[in-house]
């Protein structure tokens, strides 16, 4: 029966309203019919365009249940040729004619209204409001589309609005702030590890005082429209208002709601601004950036071309190079922008960015399109900034590590995509969880003492089941470890989306099976730097206004956190990139929002760009320099770097180039290699802009030497010789 009820709520349009309070007939419902959804949302998507097959007549042949609910007795009945709703809209009911008062009435249907801003935090708590709320963290300011809960139980913040269960009569609105055009609302369920609530049907009305209220009407009754909600938690519903309204406040009512449950939602609301002809607001300021970029969202083909764009304008300082192919055969396209592109460069560090590791994280791949454009426009210009960065450094920007997972999300549309869908690859596997747990040796070679004279510090080998023709591992994995072993990158930050701070390794916890712990790595100054770096030069991080994106307040820790000590995720990339590679790395979530509309996309540009560029800079902070033979004077590739104190090394380049990120102070510095004799020297960091040069000259072993001159058949000198002699006879 528990079956039948839930698949009955996906018939929402036409079965009524099947669970929950028992408030109006089944008569009272929208009936369904064909509308079209809002271009700004689902244009991009020809999959949704595409409805499902129905007889000539718009009705299937198939057999549904249906109940009415009339007073409190359920009578179910078998109706032939219903008409299936699809599932993302409603009908568009007709109106009747606004009352009196209203500002500049529209008069049809008005596609391509973007989100009022619910989910991005641009409306504020203070314009939420509700009948009647269960608790706190279950008010109306947590009725936000895609909103997550806490983890604990009774956590103070769960993920919707819930109306108390003695509210008879229960509403959630929304003070636009000014008149509005309405031509829409998105809702889901609650989300939650302990409940399920959602509601299955609602009412809308408007305002322009939050005191006189109108609603849609129902031609073929004369009856308040009812619109279909939710049949599960997760899902986002949108249902497009049979025509748009203009006011200041809107309000839904919910009608019914999953049967021993109380009224939950989240939303979002899609609305235009309108112009005040009384001016007696003021003008809503429209989010923007004088940069002249392609400011909207690209899908796989589109990425392809406006990349192509980029280095057709700025040919000398750009290449494009694939480092592999998605499990659906998708390039994995790489922009490396520098003034001498293609060469590594001796001395010149190697920096990367990468985005869409969670396909529906969609706002790191726009920033690093809008990067690469803007690097390109600056260098013309000769922006003495970006001139520098080129020519200093040569970096990479991987924008989509999962373009399967972004076309899903993409075509599901910025607004109905909802929290996961895309997330994964096309095998279904997270890709942040998905290297190799070098952390775990590690520690364990650590509580033996092996570490490091028998167990390296550094350069951890990969596992012998990882390498395994049927390991579990990603194509897309497989392929940006190759490109972290074939480039020698010192610097990274790792994109992702759906809260604000910044969060750096180790990511796993070192207790067994805790869920979070503070778990730092041996060079936690400089991560702590790094991430407080791109935390403060982040305009929305720094916003002292803004409230939480979901249930944690980084902002009182800086926005910056620990990996670990937020949630522990065994095989990140951050923490294999530290422990296999010289590659310092830290995770940057940009926006609570993980896929914001295209009008967002100036805003947070704004807020981000600073931030990536000041990030790049910081690989100038520390130490740098060459290890030669001191005979040769040619570079040791593959020597050791040991700073004394710091229980971490990292390796040379094959040119015998390095760079060490040390936070500012005096250091003594250790270079050696197979063969040579180690160096130590003294190296001070110090708050000036730029590494500070500290090289290296080693001499060869006599052992070494000897090798060497009896490979090449020549005889061996004799102060050679004697050296040898006499270290046999210290042996003995």
């Amino acid at each position: 029966m528990w079956g039948l009820l839930l698949a009955l709520a996906a018939f929402a349009p036409a079965v009524g309203p099947a669970l929950g309070a028992p408030r109006n007939s089944v008569l009272d419902l929208v009936q369904p019919a064909t509308t079209k959804v809002p271009g700004s949302i689902l244009a991009r998507n020809s999959s949704l365009a595409q409805l499902p097959a129905e007889t000539a007549n718009g009705t299937s042949e198939q057999h549904v249940r249906i109940r009415i609910i009339k007073k409190k007795k359920v009578i179910m009945k078998k109706r032939k040729k219903l008409t299936r709703p699809t599932p993302l809209v409603t009908a568009r009911p007709l109106v009747t004619p606004t009352p009196a008062g209203t500002l500049n009435p529209a008069k049809k249907q008005e596609t391509g209204c973007p989100p009022l801003g619910l989910e991005s935090l641009r409306v504020s708590d203070s314009r939420l409001e509700a009948s009647s709320s269960q608790s706190f963290g279950l008010g109306p300011h947590r009725g936000r589309l895609n909103i997550q809960s806490g983890l604990e139980d009774g956590d103070l913040y769960d993920g919707a609005w819930c109306a108390e269960e003695q509210d008879t009569d229960p509403w959630f609105q929304v003070d636009a702030g000014h008149p509005t055009r309405f031509s829409g609302v998105i809702t889901q369920g609650r989300n939650s590890v302990w409940r399920y609530d959602w509601v299955t049907s609602y009412k809308v009305q408007f305002s322009n005082d939050s005191r006189t209220w109108w609603g849609s009407r129902n031609h073929s009754s004369g009856m308040d429209a009812v619109f279909p909600a939710n049949s599960d938690p997760e899902t986002p519903v949108l249902n497009l208002l049979p025509e748009p309204q203009v006011a200041r406040f809107i309000r839904l009512l919910p009608q019914t709601w999953l049967q021993g449950g109380t009224p939950c939602l989240r939303a979002e609301i899609l609305a235009c601004p309108v112009s005040d002809p009384n001016d007696l607001f003021l003008e809503a300021s429209a989010p923007g950036s004088s940069d002249p970029l392609d400011f909207r969202h690209h899908n796989y083909k589109a990425m392809r071309k406006l990349m192509k764009q980029v280095h057709e304008q700025c040919p000398n300082i750009t290449r494009i190079y694939s480092i592999g192919k998605s499990y659906q055969g998708l390039k994995l396209y790489v922009m490396e922008m520098s003034d001498q592109p293609g060469e590594h460069e001796l001395g010149e560090p190697e920096v990367r960015y990468v985005a869409g590791m969670h396909g529906n994280e969609a706002l790191g791949r726009e920033l690093l399109l809008l990067l690469m454009q803007f690097l390109c426009h600056e260098f013309l210009r000769g922006n003495p900034r970006v001139t520098r960065l080129l020519t200093e450094m040569r970096i990479h920007l991987l924008p989509s590590m999962n373009p399967d997972g972004y076309e899903i999300a993409y075509h599901r549309g910025s607004e109905l995509v909802g929290w996961a869908e895309g997330r994964w690859n096309n095998q279904s596997i997270d890709l942040n969880h998905n290297f190799a747990d070098l952390n775990t040796p590690l520690w364990e070679a650590q509580d033996d003492g092996k570490v490091p004279h028998i167990v390296p510090n550094h350069h951890l080998p990969l596992p012998t089941y990882y390498t395994l023709p049927n390991a579990t591992v990603a194509p897309e994995t497989r392929a940006v470890i190759k490109w972290m072993k074939r480039i020698p990158f010192v610097l990274s930050a790792n994109l992702h989306g759906g809260e604000l701070v910044v969060s750096y390794p180790f990511d796993m916890t070192r207790t067994l099976w805790a869920a979070r712990e503070l778990t730092p790595t041996p060079d936690d100054a400089v991560f702590r730097w790094l991430s407080t770096v791109y935390a403060g030069s982040n305009l929305a991080m720094q916003d002292t206004s803004r409230r939480p994106c979901h249930s944690q307040d980084f902002s009182v820790h800086g926005n910056i956190i620990n990996g670990a000590d937020w949630h522990t995720v065994p095989g990140s990339m951050n923490d294999f990139s530290y422990l296999h590679t010289n590659c310092f790395e830290v995770t940057v979530e940009l926006s609570c929002d993980k896929f914001p509309h295209e009008n967002e996309l100036p805003q947070e540009w704004e807020n981000n760009k600073d931030a990536l560029l000041t990030y790049l800079e910081q690989v100038r902070m520390g130490i740098a320099g060459v290890v030669r033979d001191k005979d040769t004077e040619l570079g040791i590739a593959d020597a050791v770097i040991a700073v004394d104190g710091i229980n971490h090394d990292v390796t040379t380049a094959w040119g015998g180039d390095y760079w060490r990120l040390l936070t500012p102070g005096d250091y003594m510095v250790t270079a050696s290699a197979e063969g040579y004799h180690s160096v130590t020297r003294n190296c001070r960091v110090t708050f000036e802009e730029g590494p500070f040069p500290c090289n290296f000259m080693l001499t060869k072993t006599p052992k070494q030497r000897l090798r060497e001159l009896l490979a090449a058949g020549a005889k061996v000198p004799p102060d050679l010789r004697r050296r040898l002699e006499r270290l046999r006879g210290q042996k003995d």
